[in-house]
């Protein structure tokens, strides 16, 4: 059975899906895992320059929400590799429409890399 899931604001998907993803910061940390990014460092490297504990939020956030899961890559000291679960797979197609929707109707903006490809 599905864990019952508490809504801050109201039931809408709308809202839930703001509650869950609605900051400035936790698409682009889902974006940087489609196009690769798994160790912290790689986070921080993204040109956004997301603040280190802002970064340690949000994954923490994602994996709370079945977005990602954790594994750890090294023991001593332990660190972790983040992952897309499905569900955060799933987001794939929406963040695909974004960039669509910003190319279409914002000039100037340029996806990062040649052609953007969601890798899972």
């Amino acid at each position: 059975m599905a864990k019952q899931y508490q809504f801050d604001r109201s039931s809408c998907p709308v809202s839930v899906t703001l509650d869950m993803l609605g900051d400035k910061w936790t698409l682009l940390v889902i974006r940087d895992l489609f196009l690769g990014a798994a160790r912290y460092g790689d986070f921080l490297n993204s040109p956004e320059r997301i603040p280190t504990n802002t970064l340690a939020d949000r994954l923490k956030k994602l994996e709370t929400n079945g977005l990602v899961r954790k594994s750890a890559y090294q023991q001593n000291p332990v660190r972790y590799e983040y992952h897309l679960t499905r569900k955060g797979a799933a987001l794939g197609p929406v963040l695909k429409d974004i960039v669509k929707w910003a190319s279409d109707f914002v000039p100037g903006t340029v996806a990062r890399g040649e052609k953007l490809t969601f890798k899972r």
